[in-house]
């Protein structure tokens, strides 16, 4: 008589059974993967966090073809959080889904109640804050910025304390006060001794992070644009070089200087 679970292990189409079947396989201690089996919450989750920016990158790189398979490698590292919280009797993968399904019933009334759909979407972004702030409430986590997660990328962690402790009044009143306020911690790292230069740069990025969320700019966006734009640009200054059979440290500031303002003007 033949396996069942195997037969879905190797069933084409199988789709999110065969997922969790082939994760349980992985993960059993007799008969699975040694590597697999050695992993806990912790050494799994730098893995989820790659993954996930790697979905962010093709969606950038409007990589479609890649997309599929970015999604399904961000979709295993749910199944193999959930598989091992079933293993701890903590939870399984089914009572994840229904968690995030009762979640959006609930933040959804709009759709899934009985409140109108006729708002602006600023006004349901403000609806969606005041459930989140109730849920919260209801958590009775304490202090405003306990459950800010401590794993989320700095730039992000950044925006979001500003965002909570902003709720509760403590912020800037506009843009301009930001901007004086990055001026200030320029000049404090410009003044800072070595001991305390790292510590001032934080600042001064932290403060910058608070100009974005005023400009309602995604910092993390932005920067990733200010990333690409600057690769693009080096990369005119090697093919530039190249076609003379040169390379970048054969060249010196000045001359690259200038090919970075000639693929500037050309809207690199």
């Amino acid at each position: 008589m033949r396996d069942d679970g195997a037969d879905l292990v190797h069933r084409k189409g199988g789709g999110l059974p065969r997922l969790l079947e082939i994760m349980r396989r992985l993960r059993d201690p007799e008969t699975g993967c040694p590597w697999d089996i050695e992993q806990d919450f912790d050494t799994i989750a730098p893995y989820t966090i790659e993954e996930a920016y790697e979905v962010a990158d093709a969606i950038e790189r409007k990589a479609w073809d890649e997309l599929r398979g970015e999604l399904g490698d961000l979709l295993l590292q749910v199944v193999y959080h959930a598989e091992i919280a079933a293993e701890r009797d903590l939870f399984d993968f089914h009572a994840v889904a229904d968690a995030i399904a009762e979640k959006m019933v609930a933040r959804h009334p709009h759709v899934f109640g009985a409140e109108s759909r006729d708002k602006s979407a600023e006004q349901q972004t403000r609806d969606w804050e005041t459930v989140k702030a109730a849920e919260r409430k209801a958590k009775d986590r304490g202090a405003v910025l306990d459950d800010v997660a401590l794993g989320l990328p700095s730039l992000m962690r950044a925006e979001k304390l500003q965002k909570r402790a902003a709720r509760v009044g403590f912020d800037w009143p506009g843009a301009e006060d930001v901007l004086a306020k990055i001026a200030e911690e320029a000049r404090e790292v410009a003044e800072a001794p070595e001991d305390k230069i790292a510590e001032e740069v934080g600042d001064l990025l932290f403060v910058v992070a608070n100009l974005a969320r005023h400009l309602k700019v995604d910092p993390e966006t932005a920067l990733r644009g200010a990333n690409a734009k600057f690769a693009r640009r080096f990369a005119f200054i090697e093919a530039a070089l190249r076609a003379e059979g040169r390379r970048p440290e054969d060249s010196d500031l000045e001359e690259m200087d200038a090919l970075w303002d000639k693929a500037k003007a050309a809207g690199l």
